[in-house]
């Protein structure tokens, strides 16, 4: 809608026209399956072959290691799940390390694997839920397998030093026979920080088309032969046998078209973000009672803050009132019961989980528009604690 201001871009984004348009034609036209050996099966492998290879480009990969998977959250759970179901370790359990900060389809698979028999360590992270570097050394077993470590944090945009732990991890694996796989939740930072893979060392990353004005439906995998992966699905020959099921070319063709779009666009869109965000911390922080949980040198997009003595839900639903759309925080998690385990792992106190908001930018959101956010945001608080307090 024209008149709405929407901050929850975290969650969703809008299919960019960009994007609608690439992908029209491989709904009714160039509809073949990639694996029929007829000439629109051939057309199909062509486009599906061609996407990989520019996603390859946009991360500095080879594209024959990038598999296509229904979700960030699949992609999270082929990972971890993938790395776990070697036959040596249906045997001889590993030892994971990853933090308490991290997305559910990683910490829920993480506690999946501690039931099967998996040791698992969870690593200490600050105030603004930042790791230490030198602190995670410390935590390294002979028989650690996994690492899994987040880009960008979700709900805070806390941007973890991922290459610095990739280094580590080379560094310990040339000592060793039985290699530490290292995967990165890359996300939150795709289309808002610079992504190259080499640069992080990971042996497994994975990416969400949603997330960067691309289709829903479609994410991304990227594993080097290291991590010799092993699938979690069953059945036809589809991605090298990694995730089987027919491609879901027209979200593929989204996807790639998308990225490439906000890869273009990079530099311009980050320097935009972060002049929105600039903005509204300084705007909330003049609002009494308001606290910046999100670090100054967070992710460009992102920003969680809490306002004492509100119940956060109320601010979201007085604020859509005002056709303003917000979080509680991420999407997962927001309509389950419970405190965020992101702020509880950053020591915030009960009332101010409770009270803790998402603001997640886009680059078309305009400082006019933030303004007003700040604006209403400092008169739908006064509002509710004249009536609640």
């Amino acid at each position: 809608m024209r008149n709405e201001i929407y901050l929850d871009n975290s969650a969703t984004t809008p299919v960019a026209e960009e994007v609608v348009q690439a992908m029209e034609p491989y709904w009714t036209i160039q509809y073949g399956n990639p694996s029929s050996p007829h000439i629109r099966g051939i057309a199909a492998e062509n486009t599906l072959n061609a996407s990989r290879k520019q996603l390859g480009n946009l991360l500095q990969v080879n594209p024959s290691q990038l598999y296509f998977t229904a979700s960030g959250t699949e992609a999270n759970n082929m990972a971890i799940q993938g790395v776990a179901s070697t036959p040596y370790f249906l045997r001889h359990p590993g030892h994971i390390i990853t933090t308490p900060i991290e997305h559910p389809s990683v910490l829920n698979v993480v506690n999946h694997l501690e039931e099967l028999g998996w040791s698992v360590s969870h690593l200490d992270v600050d105030g603004f839920g930042r790791i230490n570097p030198n602190e995670f050394s410390k935590h390294l077993r002979p028989n650690t397998k996994i690492v899994s470590v987040m880009l960008v944090n979700n709900e805070l945009g806390t941007i973890e030093p991922v290459s610095e732990i990739g280094k580590i991890i080379e560094a310990e694996n040339r000592e060793r026979q039985h290699k530490i796989i290292f995967h990165v939740d890359a996300v939150q930072a795709l289309g808002h920080l610079p992504v190259r893979i080499p640069e992080l060392k990971a042996h497994l990353c994975s990416f969400s088309a949603h997330k960067i004005f691309g289709p829903k439906g479609v994410g991304l995998l990227y594993a080097n032969r290291q991590a010799q992966l092993r699938p979690i699905m069953f059945g036809g020959n589809q991605e090298d046998g990694l995730r089987p099921g027919t491609e879901n070319i027209p979200a593929i063709v989204g996807f790639t078209k998308a990225a490439q779009l906000v890869t273009d666009s990079l530099d311009a869109n980050i320097a935009q973000l972060r002049n929105l965000r600039r903005a509204l911390i300084s705007g909330i922080e003049t609002i009494p009672g308001a606290r910046i949980n999100s670090p100054k040198d967070g992710a460009p997009h992102l920003l969680n803050a809490s306002f004492a003595g509100i119940r956060g839900e109320v601010l979201v639903h007085f604020l859509e009132q005002k056709r303003i759309f917000v979080a509680m925080g991420a999407a997962c998690s927001s309509k389950k019961k419970g405190a965020s385990h992101v702020l509880q792992a950053i020591g915030l106190g009960q009332d101010e989980i409770l009270s803790a908001i998402r603001f997640s930018l886009a680059p078309t959101i305009t400082l006019d528009q933030i303004k007003y956010v700040v604006y209403s945001l400092k008169e739908t608080v006064e509002e509710i604690r004249n009536i609640y307090i």
